[in-house]
């Protein structure tokens, strides 16, 4: 499984992003099921509406709809959630980032981002791994 993070699903509707063809490309191929966390929802939807329009965000609820991409509603992460951005304090962690992460954690390890500061820096501690 996948964890999609805001950037990647961002990159993904948005042709013209510097990253589209690189995330395309990344899952291409790949039987991994995708999750989006449902604590990201919000912050995609306005990404999405500013960047692209309010067409995208509806495309982007469609593919949840249809199953293109699954969401992942995991009450049972919010304790994991207050312990990485507590650990991660100094950084910065956001809730949005730190939902990313929790989801992973359960579901394989995989995070798909073009937001590397943040993640780059948990990845040293806690087992995921980046994509692309």
């Amino acid at each position: 499984m996948i964890t999609l993070d805001t950037s990647c699903v961002v990159a993904l509707a948005t042709t013209n992003d510097a990253n589209h063809r690189v995330a395309r490309e990344a899952l291409e191929g790949s039987d991994d099921l995708t999750v989006v966390p449902a604590p990201i929802l919000s912050e995609i939807a306005y990404m999405l509406d500013v960047r692209v329009g309010l067409r995208s965000v509806r495309a982007f609820l469609d593919g949840l709809v249809h199953g293109e991409t699954y969401l992942d509603c995991a009450d049972a992460d919010l304790p994991r959630v207050v312990e990485l951005m507590d650990r991660y304090e100094d950084l910065g962690l956001s809730f949005p980032d730190a939902s990313v992460i929790a989801c992973a954690e359960r579901n394989g390890g995989t995070v798909m981002t073009f937001d590397r500061r943040d993640f780059e820096v948990v990845a040293r501690e806690v087992p995921i791994t980046l994509l692309p």
